[in-house]
């Protein structure tokens, strides 16, 4: 389990591929800010909720500058069928060997109606234009959370 990230940290660089399988990285963002977001499972209600907030306001957070990417431990394949089966806009990485999700301090140990068990912690971090913490926001919830970025990020 990774230690979580903050803020004035360097942002941990990741390549990953998308619900297409392109690879994309975050080094592909320089110079813009990206609010990268980790969920534990597509078409399960919460991500799903989440996934949804972040693709209606998109239009709002691209013309703040900031580009989306939701990080999750699914296959390209089931990103895609979540992709067509929402109408996701947001950008949408599997990583399946969980690297960029350990890097980020996103999976560990957390409790669940009293049991403790090992998984993704849902977690929001904003990187600013040169690759650095600006934000980061740990055991989030899956709604009402976008709200709370965008008042967060006084957009």
């Amino acid at each position: 389990m990774s230690e979580r990230l903050q803020p004035g940290d360097e942002a941990p660089a990741f390549t990953l591929p998308d619900a297409d399988g392109n690879e994309v990285s975050l080094a592909d963002h320089k110079g813009r800010k990206v609010i990268v977001y980790f969920y534990p499972a597509a078409l399960t209600p919460g991500c799903t909720k989440q996934a949804c907030d972040f693709t209606d306001n998109l239009e709002l957070l691209a013309g703040a500058g900031y580009d989306v990417i939701g990080i999750s431990p699914d296959k390209p394949e089931k990103l895609a069928k979540f992709r067509e089966k929402e109408s996701l806009k947001v950008t949408l990485l599997a990583d399946p060997d969980k690297q960029a999700l350990d890097a980020y301090g996103a999976f560990g140990e957390k409790k669940n109606y009293g049991k403790t068990y090992v998984g993704v912690i849902r977690s929001t971090i904003v990187v600013d234009e040169q690759g650095k913490v600006e934000h980061a926001f740990y055991n989030v919830r899956a709604t009402g959370h976008v709200a709370k970025i965008i008042k967060d990020l006084g957009i």
